[in-house]
């Protein structure tokens, strides 16, 4: 073979290549050649986040993992986009890659100035929206799973690239069933199979077959009872997905102490060797444990292998994988690799601020507008007011970069209205306080290591002045009006040095107690200590234990926030209010949102200038949607933007002045209240009426909704065959927005529209699927296509939208597939039920002016007969009360009451064939040593009018030993003469017990 020349340790060697190096082969042949030349040593140390190089074969050290999520992030200067839901409300697949291609090409580029930096990019979040009280909603995508996959496809596409050389290797986030962080590594997310098919799994599956992803990460939370870094069953599934681009291979990497939480804070494992060795065989390859410290989990692998808990080929298959996900990036490619050629300086190039600045604008998304939008129209305005704590201030969130440059609202319409006069107020309240005990005014002085707090001003000058932002629920930020910075506590002396609240614990939010004599004290809330001075030098700390050791300080205003909003808005032609969130407070990693509301604050800083100026502008910017109350029914203008990055003042602008039309819509629901997402820990999303799909509630602003600054009429809908059949029983969607495959199953939908007004129309034109009555009930609504046209003034246009009938699959756990393999995920099917359905179409999921309907003919459900095979007791049509558990620590389900329950659970199987039973045979175990039935009843199947019939009642088995909720007893129980016919049948768990089958 030939030869060729690398560089090692600053020096060149001539090395004859081996077949590893050769990128003419197939990537499992090199990957396969490499593996056995590492000797089992270098091959456990390989599991590890952070691997060492191997010399002898030319190998560097090698780690996992560069955040990527809406720019590289953590690693200095880059461009920052807005945050990915921000990004979907684009709808727009070509502009997301070119933002996830402009993501890689920096990735590359810091990659060439520090070799560490690893081309493994951990990035899409692709776990849907189901609750915007989720603390990383900015993260994803959609409520809708599979909106969400057709955009985290598109993004991660760019990641990758199209050459055969991957220009980074995307990595989906966090499987599965993880949107919420209270209690995050400790809770289940509880699962049905339907939710599980039509809801989780859904999100994931795009990206995969698309080949746009090598790796996928678990999340920390449980899945039905067992934590998702040891569910086999599910990341098998994954890898069943990866048959086309990816040639089968798919690396799992574990999120960060993971593996450790499986014993210390979700206690399924007694000890680390055990746990480890479980994660392996489930199918992780990548720990991502006690930092860049390897040692543990080499340690625990290799014990593991002692006491033959894993085998070396657990260890190879796990290697061999993460060597594959090396070699798509070109490591051992040399010349061959096209991206090598990307050097450090190409980060923040004119290009990506154009893109930046289109996706910022893109991004925006006009809730409402009674004719005040877009501004300084017909003339620009001679002053304009820019208010509200973020009038010309950009935020960034914990996976944002560090920006070259952020431009503000405030600063962007200056650049746009040169001869404008225009005023930026914060809205907040600049104070002065005075330390009752050193009976002097706290001032910002500088010493060696930066501005620093002392209590020692004798009057409240100008360097004692301190901005003081209401985040809301009590959490405050407090600025130095002289140095133009934070004060933060992250050192005990409190220091005026921050320029932005960050960290993974916000160091710069505090708390303020009032006593009854009017003084405050101060808690800074990071280190949970307060404020005092310190006798002598002054200085204030942050280490008293209680409100009661805290000092007390004496505020003096120094000038009002209202009353400058007042003031500037009272002589404004054009007002603009920009309020939201700090991304880190009151919603984040770690942390869910206490409630929907805007803060009380911010309704005061609106209503401040609203009183004033009729027609100002409400501009929100925001991680999240919010439940806007009755104080901001009166906007006449709202419009929403994610925290919208280095170009979030010039998006906006663009917007609000009209140099772009509003092209954003939402792919999340704005409540109307607060109550209308339901239980943030219940993910049954049909009991919960959550997302569009099921909600039945009136929303704020729907999903899909946004304006433009014209009208648009829908004036009619034809389906081309409104006639079709239902294809068979499958375990796959046709990834959304797929072009049908099959002409017998493809509906094509003409939808009819005008634009009535006098400027162009970027519509959104939205086709949803509206089920009748049907045996399995599925959605009240379902997104089936949309496209996106340009309408003049005036002009009419036909679009065409196109989908596969099977997308209106639902799972029905009757179901089954020939060859499907014999585990728990796959019990069931997805079915096309036969019967009528609304198309309808319009500018969102609660706006469909123009409807027709489709028939789908085909087979009705089918029956379950007992004595051909078990009943599952997780493949339940319905059930109230119990949740679906884990059969064992490695593998299987059951449904379960739980043991804490203060009643008992319930469950119904629908269309069970009971014939040739004489007796029925339950499979149980209970966590209750208390006395207890489990009842069964029945009806005729499908009659929900029919009275239930008791069938059989059995005692459920008392509890042995201290792993009880896995040790299986069967109970039998005779019936006599059995239900003729199809029935449903109805079982009752008391609290504890858990049901694993029932069979003949």
């Amino acid at each position: 073979m030939l030869s060729n020349r690398f560089d090692l340790d600053g020096k060149d060697h001539a090395v004859v290549t081996h077949p590893f190096r050769d990128p003419t082969l197939p990537l499992a042949e090199r990957a396969l050649d490499l593996l056995g030349r590492l000797d089992p040593g270098e091959r456990v140390a390989m599991l590890h986040q952070v691997s060492p190089a191997v010399d002898r074969l030319g190998l560097g050290p090698f780690r996992t993992g560069t955040e990527g999520l809406h720019g590289v992030a953590w690693l200095g200067t880059a461009t920052v986009f807005p945050q990915p839901v921000g990004l979907a409300a684009t709808w727009d697949t070509d502009l997301l890659r070119r933002v996830g291609d402009a993501v890689a090409t920096e990735v590359r580029a810091k990659h060439a100035a520090d070799p560490t930096v690893s081309l493994n990019v951990w990035a899409p979040v692709v776990n849907p929206l189901r609750h915007p009280r989720w603390g990383r909603t900015e993260e994803g995508w959609s409520e809708d799973a599979h909106l969400t996959a057709h955009l985290g496809a598109a993004y991660a596409a760019g990641l990758r690239g199209s050459h055969r050389v991957w220009k980074t290797v995307p990595t989906l986030k966090h499987f599965l069933g993880y949107d919420h962080e209270t209690d995050r590594a400790a809770t289940s997310s509880n699962l049905t199979l339907r939710t599980l098919h039509e809801h989780e799994l859904a999100a994931y599956r795009g990206p995969v077959e698309a080949g746009v992803v090598g790796a996928v990460m678990p999340a920390y939370n449980l899945v039905d009872g067992r934590p998702c870094h040891v569910s086999g069953e599910l990341l098998d599934e994954l890898r069943r997905w990866t048959g086309g681009s990816l040639d089968g291979s798919l690396a799992v990497v574990s999120d960060a102490a993971a593996p450790t939480n499986l014993v210390t804070g979700e206690r399924y494992f007694d000890d680390h060797v055990t746990s480890h060795a479980a994660a392996l065989r489930a199918g992780v390859d990548s720990f991502t444990d006690n930092d860049a410290d390897a040692g543990p989990t080499v340690e625990r692998i290799t014990h593991a292998l002692d006491q033959g808990l894993v085998s070396a080929e657990h260890v190879d298959r796990a290697v061999l994988r993460l060597l594959e996900l090396r070699l798509r990036t070109g490591e051992l490619d040399g010349d061959a690799d096209p991206y090598a050629q990307i050097g450090p300086g190409a980060i923040d190039p004119p290009a990506h601020r154009a893109l930046a600045r289109e996706a910022a604008a893109r991004a925006v998304v006009l809730l409402r507008n009674a004719d005040v939008l877009p501004l300084g129209q017909p003339a620009a305005p001679g002053h304009v007011a820019v208010v509200g704590p973020l009038a010309d201030r950009v935020l960034t969130d914990w996976y944002s970069g560090t920006p070259p440059y952020a431009v503000g609202v405030g600063t962007a319409l200056r650049e746009r209205w040169p001869d404008a006069e225009v005023t930026v107020t914060t809205g907040a309240d600049v104070l002065a306080l005075r330390s009752t005990t050193a009976h002097a005014y706290l001032t910002v002085t500088d010493d060696d290591e930066g501005p620093v707090l002392v209590a020692a001003s004798p009057d409240a000058a100008p360097a004692t002045h301190l901005e003081v932002t209401d985040w809301g629920d009590g959490l405050l930020t407090l600025r130095s009006v002289s140095h133009d910075r934070l004060l933060t506590g992250a050192g005990w002396i409190v220091r005026a040095t921050a320029r932005r609240v960050g960290g993974w614990v916000a160091q710069e939010s505090f708390r303020r107690h009032h006593h009854a004599d009017g003084s405050w004290s101060l808690q800074h809330v990071g280190s949970g200590r307060w404020l005092r001075v310190q006798h002598g030098s002054g200085l204030v700390v942050a280490e008293a234990h209680g409100a009661a050791e805290a000092e007390r300080f004496t505020a003096r205003t120094v000038r009002s926030g209202h009353v400058s909003v007042a003031a500037a808005a009272a002589r404004a032609d054009a007002v603009v209010v920009v309020v939201g969130n700090d991304p880190h407070l009151s919603g984040r990693e770690t942390e869910d949102r206490p409630h929907l509301r805007l803060p009380d604050a911010a309704v005061e800083v609106w209503r401040t200038a609203r009183e004033e100026h009729p027609d100002a502008v409400l501009a929100l910017v925001s991680s999240y949607p919010y439940v806007l109350g009755p104080e901001t029914a009166d906007a006449r203008a709202v419009l929403w933007s994610a925290h919208g990055g280095q170009e979030l003042g010039h998006g906006v602008a663009d917007v609000l002045v009209g140099d772009m039309e509003p092209t954003g819509r939402l792919a999340q629901t704005w409540p109307a209240a607060e109550t209308d997402p339901g239980d943030l820990l219940d993910h049954d999303l049909a009991a919960q009426r959550a997302t569009y799909r099921y909600a039945d509630a009136e929303p704020a602003f729907a999903f899909g909704h946004g304006l433009t600054y014209t009208t648009v009429e829908y004036t009619g809908l034809a389906v081309e065959r409104p006639d079709v059949d239902a294809p068979g029983p499958t375990h796959r969607h046709p990834a959304y927005g797929d072009a049908p495959s099959d002409p017998e199953h493809a509906v094509q939908v003409r939808v009819s529209l005008r634009n009535t007004g006098a400027r162009p129309a970027h519509e959104l034109v939205q086709l949803y699927a509206l089920p009748g009555e049907l045996p399995v009930p599925g959605p009240r609504r379902v997104l089936v296509a949309h496209d996106r046209v340009v309408l003049a003034p005036g002009e009419a246009r036909e679009v065409t939208l196109a989908f596969d009938v099977a997308r209106l699959a639902v799972w029905d756990v009757a179901e089954q597939v020939p060859g499907a393999p014999a585990d728990w995920v796959h019990v069931g099917a997805l079915r096309v039920q036969p019967g009528s359905y609304a198309l309808a179409a319009g500018p969102s999921a609660a706006d469909l002016p123009v409807r027709s309907t489709l028939r789908v003919t085909g087979s009705g459900p089918r029956t379950r007969r007992i004595a051909d095979g078990p009943l599952h007791g997780h493949a339940f049509h319905t059930g109230s009360g119990v949740v679906v558990g884990d059969l064992s620590r490695e593998s299987g389900a059951c449904v379960e009451t739980p043991a804490g329950a203060g009643s008992p659970g319930v469950v119904r199987y629908d269309g069970v064939d009971l014939a040739g039973c004489s007796v029925l045979r339950l499979r149980l175990a209970t966590r209750r040593p208390a006395a207890s039935r489990v009842d069964l009843a029945w009806r005729p199947a499908g009659d929900s009018g029919a009275p239930w019939l008791p069938l059989a009642s059995v005692a459920a088995p008392r509890p042995t030993g201290s792993d009880a909720r896995y040790r299986w007893q069967e109970t039998s129980v005779a019936l006599g003469d059995a239900p003729a016919g199809p029935v449903d049948l109805r079982v009752t768990l008391p609290p504890g017990t858990r049901l694993a089958t029932i069979s003949a």
